[in-house]
């Protein structure tokens, strides 16, 4: 006699059964995603309709015909590039010094003990707390009191300035960025920095070579974090510029408003116009934002 192999099946997958709980969870979460995505898709729509259509017929109103020429008024008016221009000289050198100089603090308090290890982790962390327009009046007196050689600011001092700006974010976000690096480095193996210590690595080498590269997911999740809350600040453009031309692009669409009335379809186009560039950061860094926002989350 001849034994037979029987295939083997493949598990059949259970549904999971329809309870009242599980409908109410799905129709919450439907809800929550309407509310949400109804601001903006009606700002694209406000957006390709004529000011002469929502005039004569409203904003609550099938559009008589839809075009792309707000976008392009608001992009000539507004002067869009002269202000993305403004906006990236504080935006990436901010988001660059922010994240190197939170991995090395970082590093510090979680590779290495020292007596005021939590100190300095708490220090860093308790900024994040301070709410920021409690400091406004103080540091734009401080501001007037720094000097600055003319070539770098026309006031020579750092009212005025894209580093003054710069200097601000930086000091707000590191506290936050220091606190994510810090417990991601924690979960990073000592036995790898033992090892590079004994075959005769420097510090600097071990933060450099060895430690940043385990960390380019956690910083990916950080880098689109960052950018966009930068990008989007206005805070601190509004009270330490005082020239228009040097204000970043959320300022531009103060542009678009008219003397005697509004055009909000214009507006609404700049608006969009205006939050492209973070809508594109983190499409092409989505997937390391995801990964990084679940690494260290589990162990083994």
């Amino acid at each position: 006699m001849t034994a037979t192999l029987e295939r083997p099946t493949a598990p059949v997958k259970k549904s999971r059964p329809v309870t009242p709980a599980r409908i109410a969870l799905h129709v919450f979460l439907v809800l929550t995603c309407l509310m949400t995505l109804t601001p903006l898709l009606w700002a694209v729509y406000a957006s390709l309709r004529t000011y002469d259509d929502t005039s004569v017929n409203g904003y609550f109103s099938i559009a008589k015909a839809l075009t792309f020429e707000n976008f392009a008024k608001a992009w000539e008016i507004g002067d869009l590039p002269h202000f993305y221009w403004n906006t990236f000289l504080i935006t990436v050198p901010a988001l660059i010094i922010t994240l190197v100089l939170s991995s090395m603090v970082a590093f510090a308090v979680s590779r290495f003990s020292f007596k005021f290890n939590i100190a300095l982790l708490m220090l860093f962390t308790a900024g994040n707390l301070l709410p920021q327009q409690v400091i406004v009046t103080p540091l734009w007196r401080l501001y007037r009191l720094i000097e600055l050689p003319a070539w770098m600011s026309e006031s020579e001092s750092l009212i005025d300035s894209p580093l003054g700006v710069i200097l601000i974010h930086i000091a707000f976000q590191m506290g936050f960025c220091t606190f994510v690096l810090s417990n991601y480095m924690k979960t990073i193996p000592y036995e790898l920095t033992e090892a590079a210590r004994v075959d005769g690595a420097s510090v600097f080498r071990q933060y450099w070579q060895l430690t940043l590269p385990l960390c380019r997911p956690v910083l990916a999740a950080l880098a689109t974090l960052e950018f966009t809350w930068i990008y989007n600040d206005f805070l601190w453009a509004l009270v330490l510029i005082q020239d228009g031309d040097k204000m970043p692009v959320t300022s531009a669409l103060q542009n678009l408003r008219g003397t005697f009335f509004t055009d909000n379809n214009l507006i609404a186009a700049g608006s969009l116009l205006v939050a492209l560039p973070t809508l594109v950061v983190f499409f092409v860094l989505q997937r390391q934002f995801v990964g990084g926002l679940t690494l260290g989350s589990t162990k083994g």
